[in-house]
């Protein structure tokens, strides 16, 4: 077969990437379980995967750190594999109380399989005392390259879309609602976003925002627990909050900028949602 061809089908296929010199086969090393695989697309993971355990549909956040431990000798003594992650992780964002302290808690985390295959921690990028918080989805190629979120094309129209509305990167906080590159970019499992959903929450907390940003419906789901689409998502203001928060913080849907580059037909309606933010922060 034509070398060309071979290669062609693996950037197809999502392997853009060497990430080791022998392969490796990762279904026996984590004992047979299947892991689902990414579609690039952040807006497709709006509709629930086959086999996944649908998320609530309630318009009130409901934080995974803010779960109590279950105290020794009594609940149920049967600890399922993302609870051990989401205990530790909830420990070591509690532990923090500053955005640095939080960054190097992420670097000794060792619970999150992403952490294994990327090549850079992604944490945030923007200023400490910011007015806006945004979470997208996950770190792509160039983001795991250069260990900063939003960097790549996608990252280049955010900074446009910000700047529209009088916005610079040090006037916001950016994350994602993961913190390594997921292989070929398949979509974060259940148990990945779990294991950083208290890093993400505790990013929120120190910053304490004015405004909180979901782009793309994965970053909605996780961060406020809601199955509607997007399009449903972005005609109303919801509300974040969490048991360290002073206040619940006014919450924004958008798109992704991925899905927009890929979607341009969608750039007026997301116009639209930057004019919101514009105003809503003219309130505050």
């Amino acid at each position: 077969m034509d070398p060309r061809r071979v290669l062609e089908f693996y950037l197809l296929a999502g392997a853009d990437e060497s990430i080791g010199e022998t392969p490796r086969n990762r279904y026996a090393e984590e004992g047979g379980e299947r892991r689902s695989d990414r579609d690039s697309a952040p807006e497709r993971a709006e509709h629930a995967r086959p086999g996944s355990a649908p998320s609530p549909a309630h318009p009130t956040p409901r934080p995974i750190a803010a779960r109590a431990p279950v105290p020794p000798g009594g609940g149920d003594e049967t600890e399922t594999e993302t609870d051990a992650p989401v205990r530790t992780a909830v420990g070591l964002a509690a532990a923090s109380s500053t955005l640095d302290e939080l960054h190097r808690a992420l670097e000794s985390f060792e619970d999150c399989a992403l952490k294994q295959t990327a090549t850079n921690l992604v944490f945030g990028d923007g200023g400490p005392d910011a007015r806006v918080v945004l979470i997208g989805e996950a770190p792509g190629a160039d983001e795991d390259r250069q260990g900063v979120p939003f960097v790549g094309q996608s990252g280049q129209l955010l900074n446009r879309m910000l700047a529209s509305i009088g916005l610079e990167r040090t006037d916001v906080f950016i994350s994602n609602t993961v913190f390594w590159r997921p292989p070929g970019n398949r979509n974060p499992t259940t148990a990945e976003i779990a294991a950083c959903l208290p890093f993400v929450e505790r990013i929120v907390e120190l910053v304490d925002p004015e405004l909180l940003i979901a782009l793309g419906g994965a970053a909605a789901k996780s961060l406020l627990g809601i199955v509607e689409s997007v399009g449903q998502l972005r005609r109303r203001w919801l509300s974040y909050s969490t048991p360290r928060l002073a206040r619940p913080v006014p919450t924004k849907v958008t798109y992704h900028p991925a899905y927009l580059l890929r979607s341009p037909g969608q750039k007026r309606a997301a116009w639209h949602d930057m004019i919101e933010i514009k105003r809503k922060l003219a309130e505050l």
